[in-house]
């Protein structure tokens, strides 16, 4: 016997069973396609509340932060002033920012000497940063002049 013929067997076995009349269903009925085209639109209709709802969460947090980082700066301002209520710290204050000194007291402000006009370092203040005799600008021209006479200039022969 050969695959065939159990097959065949086995599928006059299955016919017996069927009722007479009857075609074989199809696999999705109308039913189950009604089913799926609601559940496909319930997903469509949800997603963009659902979007939106999440995204509002993310805006509802960003608040929640400034919010705190507000509450905190209102208690730094609010310790600052209770420390300006201080007498002690206004006068320390004074003396720090203003140069004030109390009856009685010499006050010493040391002053770097002014530069002799012969030094290299005239050019430079106190804090060796460079100082500008002018403004950027015309040092920037200045310099764009000289490098066009330079090219319009023509060359020297020894």
């Amino acid at each position: 016997m050969g695959r065939g013929t159990g097959m065949r067997r086995r599928g006059d076995q299955m016919a017996k069973w069927r009722i007479p009349g009857l075609a074989a269903r199809p696999r999705f009925t109308s039913r189950a396609t009604v089913l799926v085209l609601v559940l496909c639109s319930l997903v469509a209709i949800l997603v963009y509340p659902a979007r939106q709802y999440i995204a509002q969460r993310g805006e509802i947090a960003d608040q929640r932060a400034k919010a705190e980082h507000a509450r905190q700066q209102v208690d730094e301002l609010r310790r600052a002033r209770a420390r300006w209520q201080d007498p002690e710290y206004v006068k320390a204050q004074a003396r720090e920012r203003l140069h004030y000194a109390l009856p009685g007291e010499t006050p010493f402000v040391s002053v770097a000497p002014p530069p002799a006009p012969g030094d290299k370092q005239s050019a430079a203040d106190a804090t060796g940063h460079p100082k500008a005799a002018r403004p950027w600008y015309s040092s920037f021209w200045d310099s764009v002049d000289a490098a066009d006479t330079a090219l319009a200039a023509p060359p020297a022969v020894p």
